[in-house]
């Protein structure tokens, strides 16, 4: 099995150290850690049975580390990743995969140039709901699809977050937070996305976190915070997409497709399951849609563990490089779009991923 060491012991790294130590510890083995704060390394290697790295590069000099798992803060993503190809190490980055698009492709560039691989979150679109999403629009339940509409509206994570400061720095903010989780949901049912456009604002140049850890503390916002955009695919469809952390309530959905025959109504794509619910054109009623078996719980570290294995089968992987760089692209596009009040065109393709979970809706 292919060797995973771990880069940054942070808020989301527990569901990845339980998840591939346990349900997915027959594909995978974790075998180190490493933070910048080493006695969080050190108690998570205690607790996980692993190794503690002092530092990054002492995890990259080892023979004993395959893969880097990269769930740094999205400012990281690249400088670490970037080190990681270049020690001949495979990297998969939790989202987004860089901040910057030059910095993604770049990425991209060099791991192809040193024969390695690079990978990215989310990995929700190969869960359950998702996938039950794409066997219905592949096998025509809902017709050709024409329109899709997603929306991700909350009032910022400063309430909640022990450290929300980075949401609000270049690089954060909801299109870079949340919008990873909508847009590939969207590329992954309808393909590459041709051309964008979008309005962006900074409703609030102040935040105040109210959280227990930092309560009272003041926050100056550099990136936008209510972001519209549209995205037209190259198969024809568009879609509205809302990122914003400046909505307290809304009753819109997460993401709907409207297709020539019926419109399919698309769960949280910030999770592996459902419900999923469609409705034809001559059906009175919504009909909820029998899940696939596999992934319909929280399965962080299945994208992961889905390119160990395609590495180890010499096929390509379901989040890829390209699928992870096209992203980046895609909501840089909407910003530079705002800035410029033109449409911009992405320089980067990906392949549409294969279905991952074969079943019957």
């Amino acid at each position: 099995m292919l060797r995973i060491g771990i880069v940054g012991i942070g808020n989301i790294s527990k569901i990845y150290l339980d998840n591939l130590t346990g349900m997915f510890s027959n594909k995978v083995k974790v075998t180190g850690v490493t933070d910048i704060a080493f006695d969080r390394a050190e108690k998570a290697a205690a607790d996980y049975q692993l190794k503690a790295y002092r530092t990054l590069d002492e995890m990259l000099d080892s023979p004993e580390i395959d893969i880097i798992l990269n769930i740094t803060p999205p400012k990281f993503h690249y400088d670490a990743a970037l080190a990681a190809v270049k020690k001949g190490k495979h990297v998969y980055n939790e989202k987004p995969l860089c901040t910057k698009r030059e910095d993604a492709i770049n990425l991209v560039k060099t791991a192809a140039e040193k024969k390695v691989r690079v990978g990215g979150a989310p990995d929700t679109f190969l869960g359950a709901g998702l996938q039950t999403c794409r066997k219905i629009i592949d096998d025509g339940l809902i017709g050709e699809p024409v329109a899709a509409a997603a929306f991700l509206m909350s009032h910022g994570p400063e309430h909640w977050h022990p450290s929300p400061h980075f949401f609000y720095q270049d690089g954060g903010g909801p299109m870079f937070d949340m919008g990873p989780y909508y847009i590939t949901a969207l590329v992954s049912l309808l393909g590459n996305v041709s051309r964008v456009c979008g309005s962006a604002r900074i409703s609030s140049k102040q935040r105040i976190i109210t959280n227990e850890f930092q309560n009272g503390e003041i926050i100056n916002v550099e990136i936008p915070t209510h972001i519209a955009g549209v995205l037209d695919f190259e198969q024809g469809t568009v879609a509205t997409l809302i990122t914003s952390f400046d909505v307290y309530n809304h009753s819109m959905p997460r993401i709907e497709i409207y297709g020539t025959e019926g419109t399919l109504n698309v769960p949280d794509p910030n999770t592996f399951g459902g419900p999923v619910k469609y409705r034809r054109f001559r059906e009175e009623n919504w009909i909820e849609a029998p899940l696939a078996e596999n992934y319909r719980e929280n399965s962080r570290g299945l994208g992961i563990t889905e390119m160990a294995q395609a590495i180890e089968e010499n096929r390509p992987h379901r989040a890829s490089a390209e699928l992870t760089c096209h992203i980046v692209d895609i909501m840089r596009g909407i910003h530079d779009a705002s800035l410029s009040e033109k449409y911009y065109k992405p320089v980067t393709k990906c392949n549409r991923p294969k279905a991952f979970i074969d079943f019957r809706v």
